[in-house]
């Protein structure tokens, strides 16, 4: 069971998407797991042939509980590798195969997957679904029976019945049908299901935050940027771009931050086991608030070595996934530092609380303009106000102001982001 956040302790199995005998390869999707805060695709860590499946769908076991067993076979090493190593995640996926649709399928099963032996044997083969998949199955009206799978073993995923969607299909009328009708005056009631996720997610973050507070000594420091000259970049990037490439500020900033973090190591890092443990790389968590309701933290990982166009794009792929639900076990590896952007909703200064283990977190507010003097003339400028929180355990005010000033010399000149 792999970790997914400093705050789980334990995790549920909802569905194995492969079966006893079934080959996998390294980045696999092989099974969805449910935490508190969302659910997630859990991808394989090797290649080779699935011995044993040791947890059962909808058994909950503690992080690091052995899930599986791997032994050699297609597209394993040669020598016999069988581990009882967790499932952890890889950011590597398989590519996505085109589904046709089908005439028939067999009957859709919504109770576990047969297994088959090892040595073969003979059992009826039964649809396998992913929980994402079915739900939104079920909300659009989708016959899973007409619909072909390409998750690995023939699993239909998500992606699968929304392809499904997108030709000529009940859905589409009931669309054209909410297009048309009066709008309802009152909100729709929320559904005990989708309020007990919200719930948990709360009570998972109160529960950090709790620790945070109570464990972690915090200082917090503040610094306003000029963006000026980082905007007028923008905005003359974005002539050169596509516009689903386009750069928003967001994007500057978070590249930015990496970048600083890259510069002052003693931010990067986790507090473990009475002492502070610097980070190899700069893996950046990405504050996210779902529309439901709660957080999430998806990972950038190596954010310091990317362009700035390429964090816009991870940004905007994370961001997408995540409110869909849509996130893997890779998406959600221990961050070194966080970051919390806040702009968007018109925040002005973020005091944020760390999260653990890690030792810092950087705020961003939103990009205003303001009254400012340059070589002793006011006028009026872009400008955006960062902050740190940082771990008085781990440092003090004089690192994290490098820190803050890093952003900012980075920001005056961001042709080199």
């Amino acid at each position: 069971m792999p970790s997914l956040g400093a705050d789980m302790e334990s995790g549920k199995l909802v569905e194995w998407l492969v079966k006893v005998g079934d080959p996998v390869h390294r980045g696999d999707i092989v099974a969805v797991v449910e935490t508190p805060k969302s659910t997630v695709e859990v991808e394989c860590f090797d290649s080779g042939t699935v011995q044993e499946l040791l947890v059962e769908e909808g058994q909950k076991v503690p992080v690091g509980t052995p899930l599986a067993t791997l032994g050699a076979g297609a597209g394993a090493a040669a020598e016999p590798a069988v581990t009882s190593e967790p499932m952890t995640a890889e950011p590597v996926a398989p590519e996505p195969v085109a589904p046709e649709p089908v005439a028939a399928e067999p009957t859709v099963a919504s109770a576990p997957p047969l297994v088959g032996h090892p040595n073969g044997g003979a059992a009826p083969t039964r649809v396998r679904v992913s929980p994402l998949a079915r739900r939104i199955a079920e909300e659009e009206g989708i016959d899973l029976a007409t619909v072909r799978g390409t998750g690995l073993g023939g699993v239909v995923r998500a992606e699968d019945v929304r392809r499904a969607t997108r030709h000529t299909h009940p859905a589409v009328v009931r669309e054209a049908e909410q297009a048309t009708a009066p709008r309802a005056t009152q909100p729709p009631a929320v559904s005990p299901v989708a309020e007990r996720p919200a719930a948990d997610m709360r009570s998972s973050i109160a529960a950090l935050m709790t620790v945070s507070n109570r464990e972690i000594p915090h200082y917090h420091l503040t610094h306003t940027v000029d963006l000026d000259r980082a905007i007028r970049w923008m905005k003359e990037r974005n002539r050169e771009l596509e516009m689903s490439e386009r750069l928003v500020p967001a994007a500057l900033l978070l590249a930015a931050a990496a970048r600083a973090v890259r510069a002052v190591p003693e931010l990067n890092g986790h507090w473990a086991d009475g002492g502070f443990r610097p980070a190899t790389d700069v893996d950046l968590g990405l504050i996210l608030s779902l529309r439901s309701g709660g957080l999430l933290v998806p990972v950038i990982a190596g954010a310091d070595r990317l362009s700035v166009e390429e964090m816009m794009a991870r940004t905007k792929e994370l961001t997408r996934r995540a409110r869909a639900g849509r996130l893997r076990g890779s998406d959600l590896a221990q961050p070194s530092i966080s970051v919390s952007n806040l702009g968007d909703q018109g925040v002005e200064s973020v005091l944020g609380v760390i999260y653990p283990p890690q030792v810092a977190l950087v705020g961003f507010g939103a990009v205003v303009d303001r009254p400012w003097a340059v070589d002793g003339l006011l006028g009026v400028r872009p400008v955006v106000t960062v902050t740190l929180a940082g771990d008085h355990r781990a440092t003090d005010g004089s690192t994290g102001s490098r820190l803050l000033k890093t952003i900012d010399r980075l920001l005056q000149a961001p042709e080199e982001l």
